[in-house]
């Protein structure tokens, strides 16, 4: 063996390819994400009851759809958990993240700050297909009959990524401009807001000529948007375009107000 070939006996110090460096924090965040009990109450817990608790009150409180309740509730309550995840959950993470200077130092790391986004959204992905396997299999278990077919898929995989860019921008404008202790207040109370009057598990015409207004905001278009892909198995393209202009509207307020520190 020739003692001059690079590497054979000498460190070759230097950082890691950025692909790499992005797995190895997708990896990092999501076991992050799934070990904090209150990320799993916001990311599971809540919108498998929404589902459970809907479905079997929904004849008990006159409840009407087009479809049968579980058919109609199931892609809403989907829609929740991408909105809890990529929202709630990244919003509280990073705000803490802040607070505690581990952005200050993850900032200054080899891997570059592009690349830790990445990371986070790349972990919001890996979380979100857990939640969709979970609650999908209740769903079954309930009854629910999806329409499955490639544009049922397209569409699912089509407001699946945009919805989560959205609210993830949207989550990353709150935990970057205000204190940790708002930003877990603000993200949890805009989360019920949304569960609650936001058109993301109930359909829009359930609101009457109010729903017109809420087809505006971005939990309205991704609940809007499931349900089309998953009830009529079709790509719904204003609710679309909708999450489109919100997640616009979310990067470049970030871009310009998010302080790392």
């Amino acid at each position: 063996m020739s003692l001059d070939q690079p590497g054979t006996f000498t460190p070759m110090p230097g950082a890691a390819p950025l692909p790499q460096q992005v797995a190895a924090q997708v990896r990092m965040e999501t076991r992050l994400l799934l070990r904090n009990g209150e990320q799993l109450l916001l990311a599971v817990v809540i919108p498998l009851l929404v589902l459970v608790g809907g479905v079997l009150a929904a004849d008990s409180v006159g409840l009407e759809f087009a479809q049968s309740p579980v058919d109609t509730l199931t892609p809403g309550v989907l829609a929740l958990a991408i909105l809890s995840t990529s929202f709630a959950s990244l919003a509280i993470t990073t705000g803490f993240e802040r607070r505690y200077g581990v952005l200050k130092r993850l900032g200054a790391s080899p891997l570059p700050r592009g690349g830790l986004l990445a990371g986070k959204l790349g972990s919001l992905l890996v979380v979100e297909l857990l939640q969709v396997l979970v609650i999908g299999t209740a769903g079954l278990l309930l009854g629910w009959s999806p329409v499955v077919s490639v544009a049922s898929i397209l569409g699912v995989l089509c407001f699946a990524v945009v919805g989560t860019a959205a609210f993830a921008s949207l989550g990353l404008l709150l935990a970057g401009t205000v204190r940790a202790e708002t930003t877990l207040a603000a993200a949890n109370l805009v989360y019920l807001l949304l569960l609650a009057g936001g058109a993301v598990v109930l359909p829009l015409s359930t609101y009457g000529d109010f729903g017109s207004v809420l087809a505006w905001l971005p939990s309205a278009a991704l609940g809007d948007g499931m349900r089309s892909a998953l009830m009529e198995g079709s790509l719904a393209v204003v609710p679309l375009l909708v999450l489109v202009g919100w997640t616009a509207i979310g990067t470049v307020a970030t871009s310009r107000t998010f302080r790392w520190e």
